[in-house]
């Protein structure tokens, strides 16, 4: 199948425009409304995103070990963040947890 330029500057547009509208469907769900990128449920969501690709990719490339170490990376910081929103805004922090559908924090 052989695609023309316009198609695929076409296509490219189409994906931005979705995943626009979609990051900010869920930063309107997380933060209430706010656009505010750099708040922590922000950052916790694009977080999720970047490991969800990565994931993906590292499913079909598992001897890529720089991807590894970058999603190892992704994995800390997003652990950080979410200490941070649980020791700060708990109801916030459950939220986020249970929308992105990923593991809360092993408490001691």
């Amino acid at each position: 199948m052989v695609y023309n330029q316009f198609e695929v500057k076409q296509a490219i547009v189409i994906i931005i425009i979705i995943t626009t509208d979609k990051r900010k469907s869920i930063d309107a769900q997380l933060v209430g409304g706010n656009k505010d990128t750099g708040s922590t449920a922000s950052q916790i969501y694009y977080l999720t995103h970047q490991i969800l690709k990565l994931t993906s990719h590292l499913e079909s490339h598992s001897e890529d070990y720089s991807s590894r170490r970058g999603l190892r990376k992704l994995l800390g910081k997003r652990k950080r963040l979410l200490i941070y929103l649980s020791h700060g805004n708990t109801v916030l922090y459950a939220k986020v947890v249970k929308t992105l559908g990923i593991r809360g924090l092993k408490r001691p």
